[in-house]
Formats: structure tokens, C-alpha cells, sequence
């Protein structure tokens, strides 16, 4: 593991022509005999079936060894893989994709990809901004129209300005964040990019210590200065000053050895507030593991330190010993109630609002699949509202094999808050907390009574992998929910979009997904997280089409299919499908990955690629290596 001093900041100057990954290998410690023998043991519980988000055996064999190699090393997959030597690490990847690695491979970002020193200052940073996960404290992923530059007459004139590839990025697991003129974009491997928003080219980049998940919550300090934090998948938060990359201070906020942070840290006055989710359920296919003591939490650090201010456990108690499983190894519990979204601030009644998943092991618990209120000050729960009660879910229960010791319910639903609730100011001067769930679900809350149900409307289909996933957008008259569920049997009915009147929980309007008409593969199913500025809502698939729609009607009115092959303006060739979408100044940012099967944020996705488009027409629609930097004021 990197230590802190380890770090990098690798500057944007000519000097970092010199700057490569290179991995040598001694030849004849690999072979395909020992790669099966260390797939059976150490990875096919895992992917051979595969467990949700895993990508399976066939998948893994479409890969490039060097892709593999790769998570085994720095990205998805390095906690797995940190017990195997490098030559057991080769031999895997060699015999997954049935090709020899390379004894010498070379990573390089040319010299070309970097912002010179005048690129800096050309001209007056846009106003344009987006910060952290839902753009605001109150999460709506609503974008004005002064903030964007742009007006729904504006987006079918939408066009590709630039595209950047992410170097040695096996997923781009961010979405992006945009201020004073620069995009801020982060990998699973946890590479940080800072691009420069007209031309795409790089100011700086930094390595932390595991991978990044998480959006990047910008923070304008008194100084003139700015701060970026962030959490990774090792459970660190990291506060960088946003000019040069320079780490002001990082901390672990849970050390629990499957702890990981996903959603992005929220700023409000002087405290960061950050929540803790875990993969461990996903561990459980292998009844070798002792599952599970892993629990849920929100911690509040100070803003200028990274010091604890409090933490609040969503399992009021450690997990003990309880049973054993049909191998006899020892198994815990309660635990789980994963927080896996972006908190939210209610600054009217000073509290803060997330909401939970499942249970990962016996006995279940309150707090799980729920939404959960929590005092800003003291770290106190004011009241929980449970959605799914007896929600105990693992890898376990989706084998033929289950132990019920293990998973005591076959048909566990694994029904999480995915993605934040999101505070609403209704016209009328009511407020409510509403929120897309994986049942399919949007759920109104009322702050002022416990969170009771004020109406609840379905939106999607529900079930594993399916609803309302990473969350919705809110304008302030509706609530616009996309439909992750993906209907193996009939492929092209999946995906659709629907937008809910807030005050009442009615359908304003419905309508159906992309479908495959010529596209393959196809999968139109909707995942990624809404975003809406006036008059249109953005809506990516996971096959990588971007459609913006009408919020007064569902028309389509623009879409761009982004499964197909860009040159980069850092000179790499690059496919890939979005996966988030925010809108600046006449420009609409993605980020993109391409999938091998239905997955979650972050987790293996085989390119990625940043791409920008301009909404005038014909002008400069994609920036080549060595082409004209964009005009000033474009």
C-alpha cells in the first residue's frame, strides 16, 4: 500500500515527457496451468457465477491481460489480489484472456496533453460550476440556467467538442466536478485528472492511495484558494488544494479492512460530512469467509484538520459471533446498512439525511433500507424511516449452493437507497425529502413528522440491480426517476424515464427507454444519475447513449451514442458508454465507462473517456492532437 509520503502530484511541464508505467517481468514464471489453478481457488466464487458487479468468466476473457493485471495491481480488484505474489497476478490474467503479457509495458501521457503556462490564464474562468454529487447541499442535481449557459432551445445543438481518455483507467468511477474554468475527473485506479474545460488539456494529475469512487466537493476558501475533498475505496478522505494538487491533510475514517467511502463527502460550514459503505457482502460466495462485522456510519470531520467531530453508526452495536456455517466457519452479525450516497443538509431543522442499504448477515436491523435523519451537530439519529424491513442479503443467497446459515432468505431483495434523498422546497412553502429506492420506487417523507409518507409512486421496475438506482433530479415542480431493471428476456424494454409531480406523487408523464432497434449489444437499462437544468433532464444507458429529454412532455429532444471509437486529444484511441452527466456553460460533461455487464459505479468498466459537447454547431467539434486550442469565450 502507498503511503502518504508516497503520494504523487505530477505537475503539468514539459519535463513529464519521461513519465511512463513501466512493469518488468522475468520470463517463465507464468503459465496457463498455474492461472487456472489460481483462478479456481482465489477468484471463480466470485466470477464463475458471477456476483452482481462482478463481471463474469466469459467477460474477463474479452479483456486485455494488461487490463487485468491492472486491477489486480492498483485498481478494482487489489485488496482481492493483495495476498497473490505479481507472477501469480501475470498467471491469472494470462489464462483469463489466453494471451501472453508483454515483458516491458509502457503507460505514457504525452507531452502534448498539458496545459502550457499560458493556458492558465488565457482568459476569465467561466462562471460555470458544478460541485460534488448533486451540484448544492440539498442534492437535487438541478443545474439554472445562468449557472449553464444554457437553454433547452440550445441542446439539440449540441455537438462533440473534445474527448479525453483516461490513462491506464480500467473505470472512470466519478462523475465530473467543474469550477473556475477546470473539470475535475477521477479513476477506479485512483488517478485524479484536472483538465482545463475549453481545451481539455491537463493541469495536473495526482495518484492517492486507493481508488476513487466518489465526486470531488469543491470548496472556495477564504484565501482566494480552493479545496478538494474526496473519499477512496480504503476508506481515506483527502482535502487537495484544487490549484496544484498539494495534499492539505488526509485521514482514515473507518478502518475496518472492507470499508470504503462511494458517496461523495458533503461540505456545510465549518464540518466535511462523509459516508462509509463496504463490499464485504460481496465476499460471501466463498463460505471460507467469516461473514460479516462491517457497519454503515457517517463521520463529520473538520473542514480545516480532518479531525473527527463525531461518527454515528447506522448498527447501533459491533457484530458478535452467532452461528456457523455448513463448513463450520464462524460467522457475525448484525451488520451492514451500507451508506452508499452523498449525504444531504436540511439547514432549516440542522440535519442531515442519507439513506441505508441492506443487512449484509443475521439479525436484521432497523436502520437498514431505510432513510435515516441524523442531528448536523451532535451526530445524534432523529428518526429513521425503513422502507424494507428483514433485508439481509449477500453473495451467498444467489448461489444454487446457499447455506441458510449464511443467507436465511433466498429471495432477499437487496433493496438499498442507492443513491441520496433530496431536500425539496415545494411552491406552496412545504418541504419534503423525497428519493428513488431499487424497488422502483420514489418515496416523499415529511421532515416535520418522523419522515411519515407523504406519497409514494412507482417509477421503475424494482428488484437486484434494477429501480431507481443512482438517483433522480428535481426542478422544483417535479421529480424525474430513470429505470435502471434490465429485462434480460426482452432486452429493448428496458431503460424508460418518468417525471412525478412533487406535491402530489402523480405521473406527470412516462415514457419508455432507447430500446435496440440496430444497437448491439443492447442495453438500454438507465442507471446513472439524473441531472436537470430548465426545461430539459439528462439521461444516460448503460450501452452508452445520452438522451435529453423535454420536462414538459418526455420527447426526446437530443441524443448521442457514445459507444463508438474517439481520438483523444491525448493522443490515445479510445470507446467507451456514459455513465454521469453534468451541464456548464454551453457544454455537457460525461463520463464515461464501458461496462462489460451491468454494473455499479466504479467497478469494471474496460475504457474510459471524458468528452465535452459544444452547442455550436460545426465549430470545432473535436479537438485533435496539435489542432487549434478552442477561442477564447467558447
Amino acid at each position: 500500500m502507498v503511503s502518504v509520503t508516497h503520494l504523487t502530484t505530477r505537475r503539468l511541464a514539459a519535463v513529464l515527457s519521461f513519465l511512463a508505467l513501466v512493469v518488468l517481468t522475468i520470463p517463465g514464471l507464468s503459465s496457463a496451468q498455474d492461472g487456472a489453478a489460481l483462478f479456481k481457488t482465489y477468484c471463480s466464487t466470485c466470477h464463475d457465477p458471477a456476483d452482481p458487479g462482478a463481471p463474469t468468466r466469459d467477460v474477463l476473457g474479452q479483456m486485455r491481460p494488461e487490463q487485468i493485471l491492472q486491477a489486480l495491481e492498483t485498481g478494482a480488484m487489489r485488496r482481492q489480489a493483495a495476498e497473490r505474489s505479481h507472477a501469480q497476478r501475470r498467471s491469472i490474467a494470462e489464462y483469463l484472456t489466453g494471451r501472453a503479457l508483454p515483458t516491458r509495458t509502457v503507460d505514457v501521457m504525452p507531452t502534448s496533453a498539458f496545459c502550457d503556462g499560458a493556458t492558465d490564464r488565457s482568459a476569465p474562468a467561466s462562471r460555470s460550476a458544478w460541485s460534488g454529487w448533486g451540484n448544492a447541499v440539498t442534492n437535487r442535481r438541478f443545474q439554472s440556467a445562468e449557472s449553464s449557459g444554457m437553454s433547452a432551445a440550445d441542446v439539440p445543438r449540441l455537438t462533440l467538442k473534445w474527448a479525453f481518455g483516461l490513462p491506464r483507467a480500467s473505470s472512470a468511477g466519478t462523475q465530473p466536478t467543474v469550477s473556475k474554468g477546470r473539470v475535475y475527473i477521477a479513476t477506479a485506479e485512483g488517478d485524479i485528472y484536472v483538465l482545463d474545460a475549453k481545451t481539455g488539456c491537463v493541469h495536473w494529475t495526482m495518484e492517492a492511495e486507493a481508488g476513487i469512487r466518489t465526486a470531488l466537493t469543491m470548496e472556495q476558501r477564504d484565501d482566494g484558494g480552493q479545496t478538494v475533498y474526496f473519499g477512496d475505496q480504503s476508506a481515506h478522505v483527502y482535502a487537495l488544494d484544487a490549484e496544484s494538487g498539494t495534499i492539505r491533510w488526509k485521514v482514515e475514517v473507518d478502518e475496518y479492512p472492507h470499508a470504503a467511502i462511494t458517496g461523495a463527502p458533503q461540505l456545510y460550514g465549518e464540518r466535511l460530512y462523509v459516508p462509509v459503505s463496504s463490499r464485504e457482502e460481496s465476499q460471501v460466495g466463498d463460505l471460507r469467509y467469516p461473514c460479516c462485522q462491517f457497519r454503515g456510519s457517517i463521520v463529520a470531520l473538520d473542514r480545516e484538520t480532518g479531525q473527527q467531530v463525531w461518527k454515528t453508526y447506522m448498527i447501533d452495536r459491533p457484530a458478535k459471533p452467532t452461528v456457523k456455517n455448513s463448513i463450520g466457519t464462524q460467522l457475525f452479525g448484525p451488520s451492514g446498512a451500507a451508506v452508499w450516497n452523498t449525504p444531504t443538509i436540511d439547514s432549516d431543522r440542522n440535519t442531515l439525511y442519507v439513506g441505508t442499504g441492506n443487512n449484509f448477515s443475521p439479525p436484521a436491523t432497523d436502520a437498514s433500507d431505510a432513510i435515516v435523519a441524523i442531528d448536523l451537530t451532535t451526530g445524534g439519529i432523529r428518526w429513521i424511516h425503513q422502507i424494507t424491513a428483514n433485508d439481509i442479503w449477500n453473495a451467498n443467497c444467489r448461489r444454487p449452493d446457499r447455506d441458510p446459515a449464511v443467507c436465511p432468505d433466498a429471495d432477499a431483495p437487496d433493496l438499498d437507497f442507492p443513491g441520496s434523498p433530496i431536500f425539496v422546497d415545494l411552491a406552496d412553502g412545504r418541504q419534503l425529502i423525497a428519493a428513488g429506492n431499487k424497488d422502483g420506487m420514489i418515496y416523499a417523507l415529511d421532515p416535520d413528522r418522523g419522515g411519515a409518507m407523504l406519497w409514494k409512486q412507482r417509477v421503475a421496475k424494482g428488484g437486484l440491480g434494477g429501480g431507481v438506482f443512482w438517483g433522480a433530479a428535481v426542478d422544483g415542480t417535479n421529480i424525474y426517476g430513470a429505470d435502471a431493471y434490465y429485462e434480460a428476456s426482452d432486452p429493448g424494454a428496458s431503460g424508460g424515464l418518468t417525471a412525478v409531480e412533487l406535491t402530489t406523487g402523480r405521473i406527470v408523464w412516462q415514457v419508455p427507454g432507447a430500446g435496440c432497434i440496430d444497437k448491439s449489444p443492447c442495453h438500454p437499462s438507465q442507471k446513472a444519475a439524473v441531472t436537470v437544468l430548465p426545461g430539459v433532464v439528462f439521461s444516460g444507458t448503460i450501452d452508452g447513449r445520452l438522451r435529453a429529454y423535454s420536462t414538459s412532455t418526455g420527447v426526446v429532444i437530443w441524443e448521442y451514442d457514445t459507444a463508438k471509437e474517439f481520438t483523444t486529444i491525448n493522443e490515445q484511441r479510445w470507446t467507451g458508454r456514459r455513465r454521469w452527466d453534468v451541464v456548464c456553460k454551453f457544454r455537457l460533461l460525461a463520463s464515461r465507462g464501458d461496462p462489460p455487464r451491468e454494473c455499479p459505479l466504479g467497478v469494471f468498466a474496460r475504457i474510459d473517456i471524458l468528452t465535452l459537447w459544444d452547442s455550436q454547431i460545426g465549430r470545432n467539434r473535436i479537438t485533435s492532437p496539435g489542432s487549434t486550442p478552442c477561442p477564447a469565450g467558447s
